[in-house]
């Protein structure tokens, strides 16, 4: 949840804070997709780390990491709109302190996933996950509302704030998480490494990374498309894309504590169904005339992504041994990664040359997504 507060007040104030120092669309949004890169190169490493050292302290060194990059970025951020750095430099420094932050960070999600499914049955492996998601949504509900309310403060304190929750969160993890034991050698001597093509997994893995192209190019472009559609300032731009946000995230929560607890369908149909609630909601934003629909759309998109992400990690835990869970944990965590490397810098370049080219764009992929799961299914 502290994590999920933080990158969702990263992406609420990213698009205005890099127009204040005059960053282009493309580098704004290359930020992200770079330092998403690095974040899914190094993901699955510290899944399998996981697994030899134990949940708890991976978990623990991806929050103090996350709270020293957000410093550091905030920091560089604070450099530019002093004037101390501009320009090519100002971007370099940004991408350095982003990247830096995101080689650490990236320790906290697999340990969880992974942590959630050493305590939970296969039976109730799906529920499990849709808890954590909610976790997860419900840091994404509260760090737009924070970040639309810090904003007044300048655009700089939301990013303080974020820090400060990690550092609070890593204490509390520190001080009352029970700790997992680490496996033991003859575990180790018969584990393989798990890989992006093993057959067990791939469309599990396929999925998601088509997901996060798809949800990444909407949401890096979400601001720009607001301010000059709308015709707002930075500070409205912030609050306007933190509130958008916001109802994508209650959406999500909403569908993670009633229809994935309720219904007993399989992992591929659940995705089946956040595709085609994703499908919806790139439509609908591809032509909003008003914040209104707009809002209908990323309610739709809310949806797919509550649907879509617990889904994924359950079918993807279940289809691999006991032994795997840290492995198939760091994969799982590592697409929304690589989704944020391909469509932040899709979504820069289409909407420098139209605005609803980009969910236009993110429309295709989740049709494509679709058709893929449904020929999937049909053979199986």
């Amino acid at each position: 949840m502290a994590t999920a507060i933080g990158q969702s007040l990263v992406f609420a104030i990213l698009a205005p804070l890099g127009r204040e120092v005059n960053l282009g669309e493309l580098q704004i949004t290359s930020i992200i997709a770079v330092s998403a890169l690095v974040f899914s190169s190094v993901s699955p490493r510290w899944g399998r780390f996981s697994d030899r050292v134990g949940r708890k302290p991976v978990i623990i060194t991806g929050l103090v990491g996350y709270t020293l990059g957000t410093l550091l970025f905030t920091s560089v951020f604070y450099a530019g709109l002093a004037g101390l750095l501009s320009g090519l430099t100002l971007y370099a420094a940004l991408l350095l302190a982003r990247c830096s932050q995101a080689v650490i960070m990236s320790a906290t999600a697999p340990a969880t996933t992974a942590y959630a499914a050493d305590n939970s049955s296969p039976h109730h492996r799906t529920r499990t996950m849709a808890r954590l998601g909610t976790a997860n949504s419900l840091g994404t509900i509260l760090g737009p509302a924070v970040s639309g309310a810090l904003a007044t403060f300048g655009l700089l304190a939301p990013l303080y704030f974020a820090a400060g929750l990690a550092a609070l969160a890593a204490v509390l993890i520190w001080r009352a998480l029970p700790p997992t034991a680490p496996e033991d050698l003859t575990a180790r001597q018969h584990r393989s490494r798990l890989k992006f093509s093993d057959p067990r997994v791939r469309h599990y893995l396929t999925s998601t990374v088509g997901l996060f192209v798809g949800y990444s190019c909407i949401q890096q472009t979400l601001g720009f498309l607001l301010q000059d559609k709308l015709g707002l300032n930075g500070i409205e731009t912030a609050q306007l894309t933190g509130a958008a946000l916001m109802i994508s995230a209650v959406f999500t929560f909403t569908v993670q504590m009633t229809a994935m607890q309720r219904l007993n369908l399989s992992p591929t149909q659940f995705l089946r169904l956040a595709m085609l609630a994703l499908l919806v909601g790139a439509g609908l934003i591809a032509s909003f005339p008003n914040f209104v629909v707009l809002a209908m759309g990323m309610g739709c998109l809310g949806i797919g992504l509550g649907l879509g992400m617990p889904a994924a990690a359950a079918g993807a835990s279940l289809a691999v041994s006991t032994a795997e869970q840290g492995s198939v944990a760091g994969l799982i965590t590592a697409c929304p990664g690589l989704g944020f490397v391909v469509g932040p810098l899709v979504g820069g370049l289409l909407y420098q040359l139209h605005g609803p080219l980009a969910p236009l764009f993110s429309a295709f992929v989740f049709f494509v997504v679709l058709v893929l799961l449904t020929l999937h299914d049909r053979k199986h």
